[in-house]
């Protein structure tokens, strides 16, 4: 299958799942900018997303893009290595015109994936993992908010967040603008458009996120009690 045989489609199907990573990304955003706002409006949503299958089944698809992704690139990755053999022990400088971030993808994506597997364990193991398993928490599992703010509370997982954050900034300011490059929607004129779009847009959700954490660590976001 060319998509994965061949070196251009290998790049689509990095590109394809990219976006997916970036639009994953950008739905969490959106929807987390509410637990600033209300704890309560937050926990509605989180209902609202957990009872109906179409928004489950979206969410999942777009979170297993992701993670498709990121595994993915470590396959690529190895394939490469294995591929240069001796060679990539060659010393060799680097154009002015290659990114850091471009060089430096495969620690940027275990950062990530190690943030990713953090994540879940915070939120998806003491949410939707526990309540499918019986298991007692200390919040309840449809508590979202409770779970964000017992998170940030802690320095360690604040600051983990944030180097998280940080790293995916790196990683999708570069893999904006070359997943655009891969599909064949950038010139000599849309290439630096397509840098500046994805470096304002990635900075922006980025910072929010940092913003967000930073909010519940220092204390001066909204407080909510669960009912349930």
């Amino acid at each position: 299958m060319w998509l994965i045989n061949s070196p251009i489609g290998r790049k689509v199907v990095m590109s394809s799942t990219g976006i997916c990573l970036i639009l994953f990304l950008t739905f969490h955003c959106c929807m987390n900018i509410a637990a600033f706002f209300s704890g309560e409006a937050y926990n509605m949503i989180c209902s609202f997303l957990g009872s109906n299958w179409y928004a489950v089944a979206g969410t999942m698809g777009l979170g297993a893009l992701a993670v498709f992704h990121i595994v993915y690139a470590f396959i690529l990755t190895a394939q490469n290595r294995r591929a240069r053999g001796n060679e990539r022990y060659a010393v060799s400088s680097r154009r002015p015109e290659v990114s850091w971030a471009s060089q430096n993808m495969l620690v940027l994506g275990l950062i990530i994936l190690i943030g990713l597997l953090l994540h879940l364990y915070n939120f998806w193991g003491h949410m939707m993992f526990a309540e499918l398993a019986h298991i007692e928490v200390k919040h309840h599992p449809a508590d979202g908010f409770a779970w964000i703010q017992e998170t940030f509370a802690n320095p360690v997982y604040s600051v983990l967040y944030l180097l998280w954050i940080l790293a995916l900034w790196f990683h999708l300011s570069h893999g904006f603008w070359s997943s655009m490059q891969t599909f064949g929607w950038s010139g000599k004129i849309w290439l630096k458009r397509w840098q500046c779009i994805g470096l304002v847009y990635v900075t922006i959700l980025m910072c929010v996120f940092a913003f967000l954490i930073l909010a519940f660590w220092l204390g001066f976001a909204p407080s909510y009690a669960c009912a349930a």
